[in-house]
């Protein structure tokens, strides 16, 4: 659907986005030319809340400290209307800052780490209002009032919110946030100190400026339907549909460089993936265990497996204890997840050679969920397949050539399958 142009307003949205930009990156150093963007747009979009549907979470992360995740924090503060900064929060605190009398405030998160961090405990209700208050309508179920008098009641709990932090976050909430991933300035990155008794007031003639751009947009905006790059459906959609609303309404480079942005964060937010870890099991046996055999045992399933560099399998930990390999348990907990065309959970079974029946896996049990889950199929070559076959027995092959396709299993030498039953 093609939205009308936005109204004529007296204010140039393309030219006040430069200049919040410019503003950014007085104090910012930022990774891409791509965050500069979303940064951008993200503090516009805070001002829109009562005409969006849904809002992006905005994530600064980096691995180490001093990357500059809290100054980005700080500047944001200053662009975005009724900024509220903590570091760490109850979420029936949350839930009544959102529903106060003020108006909806724009949450800002420094330190997230020590809310979801390992030694947090987890923090399942901050989580959960963080989870559902990128849509519009979400409530949740709280006791509210002063000592006896208790009164149970929804509140609302949809806000814009930024975060910075050490680490990652939990991937519930990964998959609703734009994602910069922060570094340390290299030494020929400079930027301007921040003093905030004298660049605040400067952040907020911006603010102010963008609170009255927006104002004319509210009624465009509410009925927008940004069109999306292509690829970008479901949730990343979700996320960069209000960001790409504003870009439009701006106008001038900012829908091309919104668009251009949307894809580059994308794109490097699925590198490394943690949410995904299933899928990249699924797809490492679609890949680089099966090679188009029709059947595995788990043993040889594992020793490829392992055999991965740059892979997770051979560094694992679960319930808090030590890192040690996939092992076959971890693996079938992880593809029953999954399940078969007729609905049953993926589960290792017998399968025959010769007298034998090693437990293993059959690719017609996998293949919905390759179907569903994994991207494309590489194309790949028989040189490429044989390379992964696991040497299982003093040197010798599961597969007898890179001829032979591994669902061979039945003519393959009997003491060879036994060793990897």
């Amino acid at each position: 659907m093609t939205p009308t142009n936005p109204p004529a307003p007296s204010i140039d949205g393309a030219a006040l986005l430069d200049e919040v930009e410019a503003f950014h990156r007085r104090f910012n150093v930022f990774p891409t030319q791509a965050a500069y963007v979303a940064v951008v747009l993200w503090d516009a979009h805070a001002h829109l809340m009562d005409a969006l549907d849904g809002t992006a979470r905005l994530a600064f992360l980096s691995p180490e400290p001093g990357s500059g995740k809290s100054r980005a924090l700080e500047i944001v503060e200053t662009l975005t209307p009724r900024a509220a900064t903590t570091v760490n929060a109850s979420a029936n605190a949350l839930f009544r800052l959102v529903s106060a009398d003020e108006g909806t405030p724009t949450l800002l998160f420094d330190e997230i780490d020590t809310v979801f961090g390992p030694k947090a405990g987890g923090n399942e209700e901050v989580r959960g209002f963080l989870n559902s208050g990128y849509r519009r309508g979400a409530k949740s179920l709280r006791c509210f009032g002063d000592g006896n008098d208790q009164k149970a009641g929804f509140l609302p709990s949809f806000c814009a919110v930024a975060m910075a932090g050490l680490g990652s976050l939990p991937d519930t909430i990964l998959t609703r946030s734009v994602i910069i991933r922060m570094r340390k300035k290299a030494p020929n990155e400079k930027c301007e100190p921040y003093r905030r008794r004298i660049h605040e007031k400067q952040g907020h003639v911006l603010r102010d400026r963008l609170a009255e751009w927006t104002a004319t947009l509210h009624d465009h905006v509410a009925e927008a339907w940004p069109e999306m790059p292509e690829g970008v459906v479901d949730r990343p959609a979700d996320v960069w549909e209000p960001l790409l609303a504003v870009a439009d309404a701006a106008g001038g480079h900012w829908p091309e460089r919104g668009r251009a942005a949307c894809i580059a964060l994308i794109k490097a937010a699925s590198v490394g993936d943690k949410a995904s870890l299933g899928v990249r099991l699924l797809t490492d046996l679609r890949d680089r265990v099966f090679c188009g055999a029709d059947r595995m045992p788990t043993a040889a399933i594992l020793e490829v497996l392992l055999s991965l560099e740059d892979s997770p399998w051979d560094d694992m930990s679960e319930d808090g204890q030590s890192a040690k390999p996939l092992n076959s348990r971890r693996l079938a907990t992880l593809l029953s997840q999954y399940m078969k065309p007729d609905d049953a959970p993926i589960k290792p079974k017998g399968i025959r050679v010769g007298s034998t029946t090693p437990k293993g896996y059959y690719a017609e049990d996998l293949q919905d969920a390759w179907n569903r889950y994994c991207p494309p199929d590489p194309q790949k070559s028989a040189t490429s397949a044989t390379a992964a076959t696991p040497q299982v027995n003093g040197g010798e092959s599961v597969a007898e050539g890179p001829s032979e396709s591994r669902h061979m299993f039945a003519e393959t030498d009997t003491r060879t399958l036994r060793s990897v039953g």
